[in-house]
């Protein structure tokens, strides 16, 4: 072999060497993404805990940022400003927002059922919701909580007359239930926090009653992305979203795996006992509603569009929502796993 086809030969392996190396860095290269809760960390995003975790984004090529919000509002808005690329919050949230002309869309369904209820001491004698007339209960003012309550006393055979509301600090809600503060025997508020709250601060487990069992059909919380990032990155919509919901089935098959998960990632008391214990509480009310009634065939993650027309139908009724689009303008269903 000459000299010079020597040269040629290691040349070209060289040449193949650095390009094999060029790929594999391309390929370890992730999308840098930023995803934005709804509030503080508990127990219902304790599967995004275990999603990263377990490397499922990772593998989907995304190198996840996950940030503690300031309610649900908020997080929508920061996806719409481009701070983050998604967020997981209320999904009336986002119809309000969007209805104004923030240009975001539900690519997801987590909690596809609301969770908001009437919440009542357990010796307060409440059996049913037509026992409450006379009586007085706790909210805090301008909650969400509070925009579908008169259609559940309608529903239910009562008047708003029939019953007394007091507002408290959102921070003093359940201190004031455990004192009975004003007379009253309960709370409006959210299944997924506010009983687990109620027995970590020493409280039994109290008689709910969910507004869904009362006329309201209200899709609960969404993974929400802008309409830009759809434009422009697609697939990186599809494979967040697959990662999520990687997530979640993950989470529904070993749920305390996702609560130490999270507790490995915040630390302090979500990593202790009591904690944990507070967080396996509200991560199982999430986990129950992953699939409304409509979604017989149980995909998870999707937005079911009876739902979504039920839902706004009674925004514009009951929260005043000003919209000439339809309720498909704030979903789309193209971006989950075939």
């Amino acid at each position: 072999m000459t000299f010079s086809r020597m040269f040629a030969k290691r040349a070209a392996a060289v040449a193949l060497l650095a390009a094999g190396l060029l790929g594999a860095g391309e390929a370890r290269a992730l999308d840098d993404v930023r995803l934005r809760l709804n509030w503080m960390w508990y127990g219902s995003h304790a599967a995004f805990a275990l999603g990263k975790d377990r490397g499922y984004f990772k593998d989907a090529g995304i190198n996840l940022d996950i940030r503690s919000g300031n309610g649900s509002g908020s997080a929508h808005r920061l996806v719409a400003n481009g701070d983050s690329t998604f967020s997981y919050g209320s999904c009336a949230g986002l119809v309000n927002l969007a209805a104004k002309g923030a240009p975001l869309v539900s690519v997801a369904v987590i909690d596809a059922m609301g969770t908001e209820a009437i919440i009542v001491r357990p010796d307060a004698g409440i059996a049913k919701i037509a026992d409450l007339k006379g009586k007085k209960l706790l909210t805090t003012a301008n909650a969400g909580v509070n925009t579908f309550f008169p259609l559940v006393l309608k529903n239910a055979g009562l008047a708003e007359s029939d019953v007394g509301i007091i507002n408290v600090p959102d921070g003093a809600l359940v201190s004031s239930y455990l004192q009975g503060a004003g007379g009253a025997v309960g709370i409006l508020g959210g299944l997924d926090d506010k009983p687990a709250e109620i027995k970590a601060a020493g409280g039994a487990a109290p008689v709910t009653f969910p507004y869904s069992d009362y006329g309201v059909n209200q899709v609960g919380y969404c993974i929400v992305t802008s309409r830009d990032t759809l434009a422009k990155n697609p697939d990186l919509v599809k494979r967040f979203v697959a990662a999520t919901i990687k997530s979640y089935k993950a989470a529904e098959a070993d749920p305390q795996a996702a609560i130490n998960a999270m507790g490995d990632i915040v630390g302090g008391t979500a990593n202790e006992e009591a904690g944990k214990k507070q967080a396996a509480e509200v991560q199982k009310v999430t986990l129950d509603v992953l699939y409304s009634k409509a979604n017989t065939g149980k995909v998870l993650g999707l937005n079911q569009p009876q739902d979504w027309v039920d839902m706004v139908e009674l925004m514009k009724k009951y929260n005043g929502l000003e919209t000439k689009e339809p309720p498909t303008f704030f979903y789309t269903n193209d971006f989950l796993p075939k």
